[in-house]
């Protein structure tokens, strides 16, 4: 059996992925406190791979309140170096329909109170994030959704607002005008983090209601949402089925050396407990400085 080098993380519309086999549950410990949930192990598709309810078992943790950093440390210590996202998202475009996948490659950050970096307290780094989605992982899995029937874009922008409360109709027409695609509340930080930690990183985002602008559809509620799950869930399996056996052994994206000029602290003022607590991420460029 391989390594885990493969990770999905799922919301509220992947509560599962089914098809795993050799089950078992794993519980990370990490500096940043406890990750979301335990880790479900498991082979699909001949692959070795980890899984995540970032939302916590019976949907415990909103937004805001995941704890991000845990998350992805816990899947770095994992071993994982591709993280597969799946996320409910609202449509703000007329030609993006309710039902299809986008697999957006870029994010507009409108959180407010989120830890965002493993940087900080006495360490200083700054990674380029101009394009902040693996573009390999981001391919297969668009080969993948179309193969297997979905409608699926390739390239958009993900807006990521904090939540819980969905936008007002004032909030909703603006967010058009500065031209994003689709709207969510969980994509941010995790991207970040996910470079940081230098983990390829891609998002399939499930478009379930057009968020509060479109004057022919309803508002989105909870209950709009959950009517529409589980046609989505059932997409998010098959492309990811589909996509896990595509993704390639090694790795030439930018993701995998994020950090390579990132660092600016001086090694000898790094303090020991930073050190430890960040090993599994900046080690290997503390060595070599």
């Amino acid at each position: 059996m391989d390594e885990i080098k493969i990770g999905v993380i799922g919301g509220t519309c992947l509560g599962k992925i089914e098809g795993l086999r050799n089950i078992k549950s794993v519980k990370v410990a990490t500096p940043f406190g406890s990750p979301s949930d335990e880790y479900t192990i498991g082979e699909l598709a001949g692959k070795k791979i980890a899984f995540l309810s970032r939302h916590g078992k019976g949907h415990q943790i909103p937004p805001a309140e995941i704890n991000f950093r845990a998350n992805i440390y816990g899947f770095k210590k994992l071993g994982v170096k591709r993280l597969i996202s799946v996320s409910a998202v609202g449509s703000m475009k007329e030609k993006i329909k309710i039902g299809e996948v986008v697999l957006v490659d870029q994010f507009f950050d409108q959180t407010k109170q989120r830890a965002s970096s493993f940087f900080g307290n006495g360490l200083v780094g700054h990674i380029s994030f101009a394009n902040p989605v693996c573009p390999v992982v981001n391919n297969v899995l668009y080969e993948a959704g179309k193969s297997v029937g979905c409608k699926v874009r390739k390239g958009g922008v993900y807006l990521c607002i904090e939540g819980p409360q969905f936008s007002t109709r004032g909030e909703s027409n603006i967010y058009r005008q500065w031209g994003v695609d689709v709207v969510g509340m969980t994509n941010i930080p995790e991207a970040k983090l996910a470079r940081e930690a230098e983990i390829c990183y891609a998002t399939l985002a499930l478009v379930t209601d057009y968020d509060c602008w479109h004057k022919a559809e309803k508002a989105v509620t909870v209950e709009l949402v959950m009517q529409r799950l589980k046609n989505l869930e059932k997409k998010a399996n098959l492309i990811i089925k589909k996509g896990i056996p595509l993704i390639p052994e090694k790795r030439e994206c930018e993701c995998s050396r994020a950090l390579e000029n990132a660092i600016i602290t001086a090694p000898e003022f790094i303090s020991p407990r930073k050190r430890k607590d960040l090993e599994i991420i900046i080690g290997k460029y503390l060595k070599t400085r």
